[in-house]
């Protein structure tokens, strides 16, 4: 089972992975697009990832706004539904 550590660096990687997509998570909750429970699993999904790093080195490379997150993200569909709406 993932640590508080393991958490509180998948939040950051989700967190990041949004804002790299033009997605401000804080702001789809407040409009009711996103819930805490949904966040929630994002992160824990995020914990589920083999490449934390190449995420991390991914994000790191990002200057602009990205069209799509890389191939082994696990929360590509969520993202895409939120950009969606």
């Amino acid at each position: 089972m993932p640590g508080r550590t393991d958490f509180k660096r998948h939040a950051t990687l989700v967190d990041h992975m949004a804002n790299t997509l033009g997605l401000d998570l804080e702001e789809q909750m407040l409009r009711g697009k996103l819930t805490f429970s949904q966040l929630d699993d994002a992160v824990l999904s995020c914990t589920g990832c083999t490449q934390p790093c190449a995420c991390e080195t991914w994000l790191a490379t990002r200057a602009e706004t990205a069209e799509a997150p890389p191939f082994y993200c696990r929360n590509t569909q969520l993202f895409d539904e939120l950009r969606k709406t």
